[in-house]
Order: C-alpha cells, then structure tokens, then sequence
C-alpha cells in the first residue's frame, strides 16, 4: 500500500524551523557550522518554496528558471537587500555559470527531470538533486542547501511533505551528499555508483515523508 498524499501543501514553517534547531544543537563539529544566519536563510527559502507551489509556479519551465536562482541566492544572502548588494559580483558569476557553463549549468538539470518525469516523486526528486550536486555543481557555492530546497519543491508539488534535515536523518543525508559531491556526473564512475546514490537518496526521502512539516 503506498503512503498517504497529505492533505495540505502548505509548509508548517515553525515545524520546520524546530526540526532545523533540533539539527544546530546536536550537529557534529565537523560538520559545516548550521549558525543562525544559515537557519534564517533556509527559513526564508522554504517559504519561498511554499508560495512557488501555492501559485502552480513550475520552475523547471523556460522563463521560470530565475526561481532556482532566487533560491540559491536566498540560502546565501536571505532576503537582505544589503547582502544581496554586498555579493552582486558574486550572484552575476553564479548566473553566468547557472545560463551558460556547458557541463555544470541549468540545462542538464532540466533536461534529466524532463526525461523522468514518469518515475516515483521520491526518484524524480532525488535525481535533480544528483544533477546539481555531482561535480561540476550547479551553482558556485551553497548547492546543498539550494538541493534541499529543490528537493521540497518537486515533492511538495507532487503532494508529499517537503524535506527538511532532522536528527533521524542527517547522518544518511551528509554521506550520501558526500559520495555525489566526489563524483563527476560524466565521470567513468558515474554510470554505476550515480543510480545506486539515488536510490539510497529517493529511499531516504520516502522514508522521511513527515506530515508534521505541513498544515493541517
């Protein structure tokens, strides 16, 4: 029996924002710091997310793809005017990359959800995800928070709850993530260890379909 479609799409952004601090308190040191800054500014994009699939926005669509970039440069910047500005050079090189780079940019993500779209949310979600963090990466820098939220996206706008890092699923998370961030997408490993890091990743996501991080 397949697990229940929730009722609601719209994000709890408390739940969210508990689970998140749950992650920050108990996060190991040699992870990459989950500061405040960092919590603020995946706060921000889950609710930009949530309002992306409120409104039936698609942003794997021609004309739509600046929602990708408005998520990583909120991961980064949040929604402070001051920083975005701070990092304008910043946010132009990652559009130059984003539109134009061959091997790392947008196309090849769209292109690979376009040709799953068949498949299970769980898989379909986890392959964008594979496409932006295997080297080269999507953006040039915050490409696994960005993910997460693209992740949240696809699975939100096929009715699932979004994913949101917790303490049951970190670990699982980062040594998946690791594995694809030491590989090339186009590398003589990628066509036997990518398949297999995206089902681990997809299992993961089903497995973490938590209602709690949706309104009733």
């Amino acid at each position: 029996m397949s697990a229940p479609v929730w009722a609601s799409h719209r994000l709890d952004l408390a739940a969210v924002e508990a689970s998140l601090r749950q992650v920050q308190a108990r996060l190991p040191v040699h992870r990459d710091p989950l500061d405040d800054r960092v919590v603020d500014n995946m706060l921000a994009g889950y609710a930009f997310v949530d309002a992306l699939v409120a409104a039936g926005t698609d942003i794997f669509a021609l004309g739509q793809l600046k929602h990708l970039l408005e998520l990583n440069t909120l991961v980064l910047c949040g929604a402070s005017e001051a920083r975005r500005a701070a990092h304008a050079g910043h946010r132009a090189a990652t559009e130059r990359r984003f539109y134009d780079e061959p091997d790392a940019g947008i196309q090849d993500v769209v292109e690979w959800h376009a040709g799953h779209d068949d498949e299970p949310v769980w898989s379909r979600a986890a392959g964008v995800y594979v496409r932006m963090l295997t080297t080269p990466q999507l953006f040039i820098e915050g490409n696994h928070r960005t993910g997460v939220l693209v992740m949240s996206y696809v699975l939100l706008n096929a009715g699932r709850a979004p994913f949101v890092l917790s303490v049951g699923n970190a670990e699982a998370y980062f040594e998946v993530s690791a594995a694809l961030r030491h590989t090339h997408k186009n590398g003589p490993l990628a066509l036997f260890r990518l398949p297999r890091l995206r089902r681990r990743l997809a299992a993961l996501l089903r497995d973490h379909d938590d209602g709690r991080y949706l309104l009733a």
